[in-house]
């Protein structure tokens, strides 16, 4: 049985999260897509305020969106 691929948005969330969470640049942002752009964004900026209130880590797992 095939997976299916996740939203284009919900994966630019996710990596925009991880970047911002390692405390990347927003410059890395690999999209030119306005709305997966501004996905990615969004979770960046939601991954260094994360990463400032000292929520990453072990101390960052209750964020995790486990299925």
């Amino acid at each position: 049985m095939r997976r299916q691929k996740r939203d284009m948005a919900e994966r630019a969330f996710s990596k925009g999260y991880q970047a911002g969470s390692h405390g990347r640049h927003k410059d890395t942002c690999p999209h030119d897509n306005g709305d997966v752009r501004q996905q990615w964004m969004t979770g960046w900026r939601e991954g260094r305020t994360d990463q400032w209130d000292g929520l990453t880590g072990v101390s960052g797992i209750h964020k995790m969106d486990i299925h």
